[in-house]
């Protein structure tokens, strides 16, 4: 389990460690997705569980306590995760829900909740005695997953703690909580870090182009490390060069994208409209700098209403994304709605057919 505290989060770390003996039994770490929560709060709880700690309360990274965290096998602790994201890589950012279509004939597709019979499932491991003296610690990852029967499930924890047993919620969304869990936890803010240090921070990295990587991200740095990825940037360039242009034939434009995840197209088309709707305002382009010029003059042609009324239908979309549906004909009606809304026409519905 390699995890790390990011520069931008120094000080929120500094003042865990120095709470650590006087933790509640319950935190909620909330911030933007991309910018490290599920690192921090890892490495938090081995500093937690570790044996020999350092001067500041970090962890020692040695004794036997790390060593089972290095392994990814500590007995005290537990992480739960919807199934979907156990088995692939984290997402983007709120603008980039899924990246799958139709699952393979027979087979189920993955869970994207936390359902309530794993959280019941922990109730053998809350009431045993932790094998190391730093206690137990479970973490639920993203927090807003679970289901309403899972919530309810992990409330009754919450509300009549067991000893020595912690419970770290981590949500990108906190609002998506129900009130009844987000006021039995101490919340713990994590901020996105400035540009500049984001920026600095991919750079080490490698990343020849972080400005425009951060801003396909809302400025989310490991997010914009994810997009290193050069099947990434050539499908983006495909699709945003296509928009730009003039005369564009919808359907010959889904024909060359049919392939393209589902929910990185949604996710692309979610951001050039926010960008046309911010230059047609006269503001700034947000997600495509690199597109500024295209923007400005295709959002000069439209009414904002309009604009506004396909990027929310875009947004009510991203809600179902995950669900079955024919990716052929929800991609077609897509990019036939952006060609209506060119024509000055009513955009309507999407459905995923």
């Amino acid at each position: 389990m390699a995890v790390a505290v990011y520069p931008w989060h120094q000080p929120q770390w500094r003042e865990l460690l120095l709470r650590k003996a006087a933790l509640p039994h319950a935190l909620l770490f909330r911030g933007r997705e991309g910018i490290g929560k599920l690192d921090f709060v890892r490495k938090f709880a081995q500093s937690l569980a570790c044996e020999n700690s350092a001067a500041d309360g970090a962890a020692c990274g040695t004794c036997q306590s790390c060593r089972w965290f290095a392994a990814s096998g500590h007995p005290d602790y537990r992480e739960l995760q919807p199934e979907a994201l156990r088995l692939a890589e984290p997402l983007l950012d709120e603008t980039d829900a899924a990246e799958s279509d139709q699952p393979a004939a027979g087979k189920r597709k993955p869970s994207q909740e936390i359902r309530v019979e794993e959280v019941r499932n922990l109730q053998d491991f809350i009431n045993l005695t932790a094998h190391r003296r730093g206690g137990k610690t479970i973490v639920f990852y993203p927090a807003e997953t679970l289901n309403p029967n899972a919530a309810n499930a992990l409330l009754k924890n919450l509300e009549e703690p067991p000893p020595g047993t912690r419970f770290m919620l981590i949500a990108h969304r906190p609002s998506s909580l129900p009130a009844t869990i987000i006021s039995r936890c101490q919340q713990v803010v994590l901020p996105t870090p400035q540009v500049a240090v984001a920026a600095q921070w991919l750079r080490e990295q490698g990343i020849a182009d972080p400005a425009l990587s951060l801003a396909q991200t809302g400025n989310a740095p490991l997010a914009a490390l994810g997009l290193d990825d050069g099947e990434f940037w050539t499908q983006r360039k495909t699709l945003l060069e296509r928009l730009a242009a003039s005369g564009l034939d919808a359907l010959i434009l889904a024909e060359q994208v049919r392939e393209f995840p589902v929910g990185r197209l949604l996710g692309w088309l979610q951001r050039w409209t926010y960008d046309l709707l911010s230059a047609r305002s006269g503001g700034k382009v947000r997600y495509n700098p690199d597109f500024e010029t295209a923007l400005t003059r295709i959002a000069g042609g439209l009414r904002a209403v309009d604009v506004a009324r396909y990027h929310r239908e875009l947004v009510r979309q991203q809600r179902i994304v995950n669900h079955s549906l024919n990716a052929r004909l929800f991609i077609e009606q897509l990019l036939l709605s952006y060609a209506a809304l060119l024509r000055g026409e009513s955009v309507t519905g999407v459905h995923a057919g």
